[in-house]
């Protein structure tokens, strides 16, 4: 359906003294502090983890060394999905406005609406990251507390004990993933990077992250998370994480959370010869998913 003038009765109208609602900022590319963007020239991606071997054991004198097996462990897929959107004008609208081009103002809300989609679906991904029915390559959820390994054992990227965010739970986190281990139960030396927030805890997070004493106490001692650079980038704020509560960082686990881009993002506009409407439209496709969930860790909070 076409955008006539019906619609847009007061835009026709001398003595209107300004036009709004497409003047809003709008938050920056945030899903770019949480996922590693990459390309794609497929319908979908895969990416496969591998197990690795396990300790090497001690050779006897004269005896024959040990030969070790490696496997996959799980395969992730990344199908890529088309978000488009597009609007139409009609020529008798464009000609008896008034106040500025149509097709500029609407094709920035266009890109707006776009953009928009995308930062939902990245943070989709954190906003499910405990819901056992969002499951990734391993059958687990992003964040749970028994992500098995061929080895036999599991690692957890979840508190036994949900916590909010408070300096006894970030210290905690810290120390538990130092003891992540890979597939074969070698201690891998993960470390955490970024705590990723909704902004209902960033006050408590510039306390907890920036202060150079402890945070609520009357002793003279340092703030450990601080001085030791426990959490070296920081935090960044997420708008669109729907969980006042929940808190996550993300470690530097290689091929964590990922963004795949297969085709960038395009607009194009035509008329139609019969109606004489303008057409424009905005396309692109991606993905967001998880390859390896220990590039990630998350609390629901208590």
């Amino acid at each position: 359906m076409a955008i006539s003038r019906a619609q847009l009765l007061k835009e026709l109208l001398p003595g209107l003294n300004a036009l709004f609602g497409m003047e809003y900022a709008k938050y920056g590319e945030e899903h770019a502090e949480i996922f590693e963007t990459e390309t794609s020239d497929r319908s979908f991606e895969e990416e496969t983890k591998l197990s690795g071997f396990s300790a090497a054991p001690v050779k006897n004198e004269g005896a024959a060394i040990e030969y070790d097996n490696a496997q996959e462990a799980w395969t992730a897929r990344y199908t890529h999905e088309t978000i488009a959107m597009g609007f139409s004008i009609t020529e008798e609208a464009i000609e008896d406005n008034l106040y500025d081009s149509l097709s500029a103002r609407y094709t920035k809300a266009l890109a707006r609406a776009m953009a928009y989609t995308k930062q939902v679906k990245a943070a989709t991904i954190l906003n499910s990251a405990f819901d056992t029915g969002v499951t990734y390559g391993d059958g687990k959820a992003l964040c749970t507390t028994d992500h098995p390994l061929v080895s036999g054992g599991s690692n957890s990227n979840e508190p036994t004990v949900a916590a909010d965010l408070n300096e006894t739970s970030l210290e905690a986190t810290v120390n538990q993933i130092a003891g992540w281990t890979d597939e074969r139960g070698l201690l891998i030396a993960a470390k955490p990077k970024k705590l990723v927030i909704p902004p209902a805890l960033q006050f408590v997070a510039t306390r907890l992250l920036e202060t150079e004493g402890r945070v609520g106490t009357a002793d003279n001692d340092l703030n450990a998370i601080r001085n030791n650079g426990s959490i070296p980038e920081g935090y960044t704020v997420n708008h669109y994480l729907t969980d006042t509560d929940a808190w996550f960082l993300m470690t530097d686990v290689p091929n964590g959370l990922k963004h795949f881009v297969r085709t960038p993002m395009s607009t194009s506009m035509d008329a139609d010869f019969d109606t004489g409407n303008s057409r424009y439209k905005a396309r692109e496709r991606y993905s967001f998913g998880v390859s390896d969930p220990l590039g990630i860790f998350g609390s629901p909070g208590a």
